[in-house]
């Protein structure tokens, strides 16, 4: 029997509860065996903009995870070399594991911009596609898409950063045990 694996990738800088939330409604309403993270690298010209290092993100989404048994991590984009390609970490994770089928979560920004995904052709082959509502996006695409509707909250890494930054509150917005971190460690503050 095929096991049914989520995979929702992103650079969960911060993670927060609306990642949380997605991959506990997608592993929920399509009967998933359990969701993988996979976080992946920073483009460099990013580095300035106050995101934290690969190291310290990979900590937040344990942290983030830690309290449900169907949420794992997996690093491996962080360790290859040049670009990450979802099409290669797929191709990678398929010849791994040929009894699981994947199911590849992304929101409705990223449902709009598949026709410029590398290889997607060959990646639908792979993957199965999960769009995810978000405010102000289509799920419509050429390609095909399972949709799962979500709560709508917008919550995003990037107003996280801009909250530490302005030392305001971020409570709830992250899992305590991530807000600790992040204020222990005086993350995104400049």
């Amino acid at each position: 029997m095929t096991e049914k694996i989520g995979i929702l990738g992103g650079t969960f800088d911060p993670p927060h509860i609306v990642h949380l939330i997605i991959a506990n409604e997608v592993y929920a309403q399509l009967g998933l065996e359990k969701i993988i993270f996979l976080p992946n690298k920073i483009p460099p010209h990013k580095k300035e903009s106050g995101f934290v290092e690969a190291d310290e993100r990979v900590h937040m989404l344990k942290l983030a995870t830690a309290s449900n048994p169907h949420f794992e991590v997996d690093t491996r984009e962080l360790s290859r070399e040049g670009k990450s390609y979802t099409f290669d970490t797929m191709l990678e994770m398929t010849q791994e594991s040929p009894e699981q089928s994947f199911y590849f979560i992304i929101g409705g920004d990223m449902v709009e911009y598949l026709p410029k995904w590398y290889r997607i052709e060959e990646l639908l082959e792979l993957v199965t596609f999960v769009g995810v509502n978000r405010p102000t996006y289509s799920l419509n695409s050429e390609y095909p898409v399972l949709d799962v509707t979500v709560p709508e909250m917008d919550i995003s890494s990037s107003l996280i950063r801009e909250k530490c930054q302005k030392k305001s509150p971020i409570d709830y917005y992250v899992p305590e045990k991530v807000a600790d971190y992040i204020k222990e460690h005086h993350f995104y503050e400049s």
